[in-house]
């Protein structure tokens, strides 16, 4: 087969035709497009430190509900998606091969070393077999180009610096329309079949009725959850009061893991919250939602500068801490049995549903690293495993799960004081009256009110009458950090619906509600 001027386009997380560049490129320069899409089995290995599966149960079946959603976008456009399982380099070589005369092989840049080895990879066959590779440059709100910084050395290492000076310097780029319709796909190549969980050695994950993210993968589905949030419901307008919460669907945005798949552009969601502002209201919170893709932004770009350094044990710091490694304890973590019922929760919710709130999310972080004390890397790479989403509006993008980890190790960019999270105080303030800690822990449900996230200070005829035995039905704590003992008698009353408004802890106290980021940003040693 000899097809001139065909470009091939390799997808990795920028599944998508709205706003993808390089659709727009070969639309410009090829009589024929192959999108192309490899499921590399790379990425179902083993982690680096710990041996931990890379990608879980969660996360492919929303891959594999993205690829199939490109799929049908492309063929309504008269392309389709080929499938294939294998390195991209070795892939796309054989396309080369096979097709006789590829003009480009057109692909979007990332970040990370296991992602430029893959660029670097393409770069050198297409060398080889004298085609032309063209590069984009498309995961982040603002352009890597129009950052007001000379060079990446000179980025900030403080948020608020990077923040203000791209809000006041740089613009957002306008939006790349998508093709009305598409060139073809050449005749006679195989689409391939998506391959299923056992094929990539996993098993179907079951769904689960309590999930706050019953969503599915995929750019329609991500387009559908931002018209939903925004113009159906105007939920967006009280992002920044709710978005602590911990049981529900529409307490954030859940944009996270379509962003962190390419399935919806950070642009996208930038421009439609410009015009949510201009036709319905602005607030802090919609301004809050820019914020987040902001902190995603940064991550990124802290990638870009520090390279393989946010992945070493001493962080971007340099900084050498005693750190644990010790699998009992990292067991007792990831599988919910700390005895402390609000990490226990949030670790349940988790490995149940591939979600955590964002409020779970940092406090079981703080626990691992400071109460108990462990290697920090055994956390990011359990996350990398079973978690579709990332702290705030970030998601299992590696710069953003590994730079949030860093931050609570108290490694990462701009460390202040040795904070850490008050678990009884978090679980108190954000889950008054328990009830998201009896939705994951079942065996508690008999403990009523906000005793629940204290079991061990409860009477025997307490205990008895809940039919809770600690250490048996219930673990006792792997640690009692001192700090604790201030909060267990400024327990509110157990009977009454919850402060949250609503079932559980779906809104965030009104005194509670500026407490999004205060991980990085307060002093305070009491959070």
């Amino acid at each position: 087969m000899s097809t001139s001027r065909t470009i091939i386009c390799l997808l990795r997380n920028d599944l998508r035709l709205h706003d993808n560049e390089v659709f727009h490129w070969a639309q410009r320069n090829a009589e024929y497009i192959v999108p192309l899409y490899c499921f590399d089995p790379r990425h179902y290995l083993g982690s680096y430190n710990y041996n931990l599966p890379k990608t879980g149960p969660f996360r492919l079946r929303f891959l594999q509900e993205s690829v199939r959603d490109l799929r049908n976008t492309l063929l309504k456009k008269g392309s389709t998606l080929l499938v294939r399982r294998g390195k991209p380099e070795d892939v796309v070589a054989d396309l080369i091969k096979q097709l006789g005369s590829v003009s480009a092989v057109a692909l979007h840049e990332e970040v990370a070393s296991e992602e430029r080895d893959v660029e670097k990879g393409v770069k050198d066959i297409c060398a080889q077999m004298k085609v032309k590779v063209h590069t984009c440059w498309g995961s982040t709100l603002y352009h890597r180009d129009d950052l007001p910084f000379p060079h990446i050395a000179r980025l900030p290492d403080v948020y608020t610096q990077f923040r203000k000076a791209v809000e006041t310097q740089s613009r957002v780029r306008p939006l790349i329309p998508a093709p009305e319709q598409l060139r073809p796909v050449p005749p006679g190549l195989e689409e391939g079949a998506i391959p299923t969980a056992e094929d990539l050695g996993q098993k179907e994950p079951l769904s689960d009725p309590r999930s706050a993210f019953p969503c599915s993968g995929g750019e329609s589905q991500a387009l559908a959850r931002l018209k939903h949030y925004f113009w159906d419901t105007d939920a967006v307008a009280k992002y920044k009061e709710t978005r602590n919460g911990l049981i529900g669907v529409d307490y954030s945005t859940k944009f996270a893991p379509w962003l962190a798949m390419g399935c919806i552009s950070p642009r996208y969601i930038y421009h439609q919250i410009n015009q949510y502002e201009r036709e319905r209201t602005a607030n802090q919170s919609t301004y809050w939602v820019i914020f987040e893709l902001l902190w995603r932004d940064y991550f990124k770009f802290v990638g870009v500068k520090y390279g393989n350094r946010m992945f070493h044990i001493k962080g971007l710091q340099d900084k050498s801490v005693p750190w644990k490694m010790d699998m009992k304890l990292f067991s007792a973590w990831k599988e919910g049995r700390t005895g402390v019922p609000f990490v226990d929760a949030n670790m349940r919710e988790l490995a149940m549903t591939g979600f955590m709130s964002n409020r779970g999310r940092q406090n079981v972080a703080s626990f691992l690293t400071k109460d108990l004390g462990l290697d920090w890397r055994m956390g990011a790479e359990w996350f990398e495993y079973l978690l579709m989403l990332n702290f705030m509006l970030v998601d299992h993008d590696v710069c953003s799960n590994y730079g949030n980890w860093l931050y609570s190790a108290g490694i990462g960019n701009d460390p202040r004081e040795n904070r850490k999270f008050n678990m009884i105080k978090q679980g108190l303030d954000y889950d008054s009256n328990g009830d998201y800690v009896r939705q994951w822990v079942p065996e508690l449900q008999g403990i009523r009110g906000a005793d629940v996230h204290t079991p061990w200070t409860l009477s025997s005829a307490a205990l008895s009458h809940a039919q809770v035995s600690l250490g048996e039905t219930y673990p006792t704590p792997i640690v009692m950090a001192p700090e604790w003992s201030r909060h267990v008698n400024k327990k509110p009353s157990g009977a009454g619906p919850s402060a949250r408004g609503k079932k559980g802890p779906s809104h965030t106290p009104k005194q509670h509600r500026d407490r999004g980021i205060d991980f990085y940003f307060s002093k305070s040693k009491n959070l």
